[in-house]
């Protein structure tokens, strides 16, 4: 095996022996699901939660299957991204504190192998959790409500990924510039929170920001057509990815102990 084949199988097998291989999709499958439950069971919530009069019946629009897996999407691109966050804000850090990079890099290891295995172990984990917990929501979503297009779930999924990639990228690249998790942590999530929010407010002019990616995935669900501005936006987030890794090994390469 390759030297890249073996430390991406080190990681691996360190993200289930720390638990986070356990605890991460475990989360997210809760996540997901909550989505459909809650909109389904809404009325009594409410009921059960709210001192209404006596007597009042509480009527609500049902949503369609699409606009719950949007919701989904939507619970995804916040406290799914918390969660992410959480997970991967020290897959780096971690052996910079406690110098455990430099038995590793000891060995005929190269920057490039050491990242990129962290980076594709976490891949792994982040997009298998999501999407398990997607499958889920989408189970739920057609038993309680209207019937979602496994294709139209599928490349939906496959879009809103490459923003999951990103994520992934900003803390890799965060983790090289920072040694504290906290930091790592606030520093990615303000970046991520801003790219959102701006791609939010100024929606013609950064249509193409890898931001957009879950409102394009949002739109796949209710129709499967695809438009050039989703090519723009795939390209534009698979090379932002591609920098910050290569602003990742450059970095790492001017850390003390290399």
């Amino acid at each position: 095996m390759n030297t890249f084949g073996v430390l991406f199988k080190k990681e691996l097998h360190e993200l289930f022996a720390n638990g986070k291989g356990i605890w991460l999709p475990i989360s997210l499958i809760l996540l997901g699901i909550t989505q459909p439950l809650t909109n389904y069971y809404m009325p009594q919530i409410i009921n059960m939660a709210g001192n209404l009069p006596k007597g009042a019946i509480i009527q609500l629009p049902t949503p369609t299957g699409q606009e719950v897996m949007q919701g989904v999407l939507s619970q995804y691109s916040t406290i799914g991204t918390l969660l992410i966050v959480l997970a991967s804000m020290n897959m780096i850090s971690n052996e910079r504190q406690n110098h455990a990079a430099v038995l590793v890099m000891m060995r005929p290891v190269s920057i490039i192998q050491y990242i990129m295995s962290k980076w594709a172990a976490q891949i792994v984990l982040v997009i298998g959790s999501t999407f398990i917990s997607y499958i889920a929501a989408w189970y739920y979503t057609n038993l309680l409500f209207s019937y979602v297009d496994w294709t139209h779930m599928l490349v939906s999924f496959l879009l809103y990924s490459l923003w999951l990639i990103f994520i992934l990228s900003v803390l890799v690249a965060a983790g090289t510039f920072l040694l504290q998790s906290g930091g790592i942590a606030g520093v990615s999530i303000l970046i991520i929170a801003l790219l959102s929010f701006l791609s939010t407010l100024f929606t013609n002019q950064l249509k193409w920001s890898p931001a957009a990616l879950s409102q394009y995935a949002a739109r796949l669900l209710e129709q499967l057509h695809w438009s050039q501005s989703f090519t723009y936006t795939v390209v534009v987030t698979l090379m932002s990815s591609f920098f910050l890794l290569i602003a990742a090994v450059h970095r790492y390469k001017k850390v003390e102990y290399v």
